[in-house]
C-alpha cells in the first residue's frame, strides 16, 4: 500500500513540477504579449476559448446522439439571417483590413507588428479580433447540422477545421494582431463572403438550386487560399522575415494540412468516378 502511495505521490509531484513550468512559460509569454488587446473581451485569459472549445466538440459527440430520436429542425429563416450576417461580418472584416493595410503600405510578404496606438494598427488590431469571433460564430454552422440532422456533413475536416482555427486566432490576436498575420485573415475573409452568400442562398429553398452551380469553385477558391498561404508562408522562412518565426512555420503546416484535407474533400466530392458512384 506504500508502494502505491509513494508512486502516486511521485508521479502528483512530477505533474504538479510540469504545470508551473509551462504557466511560468505563460507568464514569459505574455511579456511580449500585445497590450493593446489585453482587457478586450476573451483576451485577458485563454481559459473562455479553450472552454468553448471544448463545449463545442462535446455537443459534436452527444449532439447527433441527444437528436437520434427527434425530428430535424426546419430553420430555413434563421439559417438565411444567421448566413447574410456571417457575409456582413465578413465583408466588414476584408475591406477594414484591406484599407488600413494599403493606408499603412504594408508589405504583403513580410510585415512585423507595429503595436503603436496608430489609428490604423488599432483599426487592424480591432478587426483582427472580430476575425477571431468570427470563429467562434462559425461553431453555430455545425450546430445547425446537428439540430437540422445533418450529421453526413460533420466531416473530420468540418470539425478539425472549427475547431482549431477559434483557438489558434485567439493566439494570433494576443502576440501579433497586424503586420503579417492580416493577409490570410483578409483573404479567408473574403472567401467567406462567397461561401455564406452560397449559403444564404441555398437556404432559401429549391427554387435557387439550379443557379447554384458554382459550389465547386468555391471548393477551388479556397485550395488556392490555402497554396498562397503555404507559399507565402515558405517565402517568408526562406528570405529570413523576423516575424515571428515559429508562426511561419505553424502557418505552412496548418496551410499544408486543409490543402490535403480539402484536395481529397474535392476529389471525393467533384471527381467523374466519385460522382458517377453517387448516381448510381
Amino acid at each position: 500500500m506504500s508502494s502505491i502511495m509513494e508512486f502516486i505521490s511521485h508521479h502528483s509531484n512530477l505533474l504538479l513540477k510540469e504545470f508551473l513550468r509551462l504557466y511560468r512559460n505563460y507568464e514569459w509569454t505574455l511579456s511580449f504579449s500585445d497590450k493593446r488587446v489585453a482587457d478586450w473581451p476573451l483576451m485577458k485569459s485563454p481559459i473562455p476559448t479553450v472552454a468553448l472549445i471544448i463545449f463545442y466538440l462535446n455537443t459534436v459527440y452527444f449532439g447527433p446522439i441527444i437528436m437520434k430520436n427527434r425530428k430535424p429542425l426546419q430553420m430555413r429563416w434563421v439559417l438565411l439571417f444567421y448566413n447574410l450576417f456571417m457575409m456582413l461580418l465578413n465583408l466588414y472584416i476584408g475591406v477594414e483590413l484591406l484599407v488600413c493595410a494599403l493606408r499603412r503600405s504594408y508589405n504583403w510578404s513580410c510585415q512585423l507588428v507595429d503595436f503603436s496606438e496608430n489609428p490604423h494598427e488599432v483599426r487592424i488590431a480591432k478587426a483582427l479580433w472580430w476575425y477571431y469571433f468570427s470563429k467562434f460564430l462559425e461553431f453555430f454552422d455545425t450546430w445547425f447540422f446537428i439540430l437540422r440532422k445533418k450529421n453526413n456533413q460533420l466531416s473530420f475536416l468540418h470539425i478539425y477545421h472549427h475547431s482549431t482555427m477559434f483557438g489558434l486566432w485567439w493566439i494570433g490576436v494576443k502576440w501579433v494582431p497586424g503586420g503579417s498575420s492580416l493577409p490570410g485573415a483578409m483573404a479567408n475573409s473574403f472567401v467567406h463572403v462567397l461561401m455564406y452568400s452560397y449559403y444564404a442562398l441555398s437556404a432559401i429553398g429549391p427554387a435557387l438550386q439550379p443557379y447554384l452551380w458554382w459550389k465547386k469553385y468555391l471548393t477551388i477558391v479556397q485550395l488556392i487560399q490555402f497554396v498562397s498561404a503555404m507559399v507565402m508562408g515558405i517565402k517568408a522562412i526562406i528570405y529570413n522575415c523576423q516575424f515571428t518565426r515559429w508562426m511561419q512555420y505553424a502557418l505552412v503546416a496548418y496551410s499544408f494540412s486543409f490543402i490535403v484535407l480539402f484536395g481529397n474533400f474535392y476529389r471525393n466530392s467533384y471527381s467523374k468516378k466519385n460522382i458517377q458512384k453517387k448516381l448510381n
